[in-house]
């Protein structure tokens, strides 16, 4: 029977819901801001940037799959209303030059991209997990149970639940460090 593997388990996701990308967005208000105020270096506009942003999440026809792609888009989308801020407010304001925050923006695209690569690879080992461990990160982190509502719904003692999340961390941490080891070996 060689050449024949299990078929993959696949989790799925739920789009993100509008009160969570708003607790989302709220939850990391400073860095969002601080990531406009890189840029425009006036406190003022990167609140009302940040504003913006949360608004524009709101309202907008965006849907998102995780916590992180929220995260992502706000930090795009308040770099780039701040890259517009300094070019409407070139003449009065002390924020970079436009090729500084070029240059910045390259290399913020750069930081996401290496990011954007360790989530798949955390998708591959997530896929590879035994049905029983896939079971207990969905009932956990997807579905937003508490341990002790995990231990309840798998019948299954409190500490051993901590005991098997802290296992399924250290092992998923293990394969993605191992995986992106491999990958950088591969490049050189």
């Amino acid at each position: 029977m060689s050449g024949f593997s299990a078929p993959r388990r696949f989790i799925y996701m739920t789009p993100v819901s509008n009160e969570d990308v708003l607790r989302i967005l709220m939850k990391s208000r400073d860095r969002i801001a601080a990531a406009a105020w890189v840029v425009v270096r006036d406190a003022h506009a990167a609140e009302d940037i940040f504003q913006n942003v949360v608004i524009k999440g709101m309202t907008k026809e965006i849907s998102f799959d995780s916590d992180g792609a929220v995260l992502s888009w706000a930090y795009i989308t308040a770099r780039r209303a701040a890259i517009d801020w300094v070019r409407r407010h070139r003449n009065e304001s002390s924020a970079p030059s436009i090729e500084l925050i070029q240059q910045l923006e390259a290399e913020w695209i750069e930081d996401h991209a290496r990011e954007d690569h360790r989530t798949e690879v955390l998708r591959d080992c997530l896929r590879e997990l035994p049905p029983k461990s896939s079971e207990l990160l969905r009932l956990r982190y997807f579905d937003g149970l508490a341990c002790g509502q995990v231990s309840e719904r798998l019948g299954t003692g409190l500490d051993a639940i901590y005991q098997r999340l802290s296992r399924l961390h250290k092992a998923l941490k293990d394969c993605v460090e191992s995986r992106l080891a491999g990958a950088k070996a591969v490049d050189a």
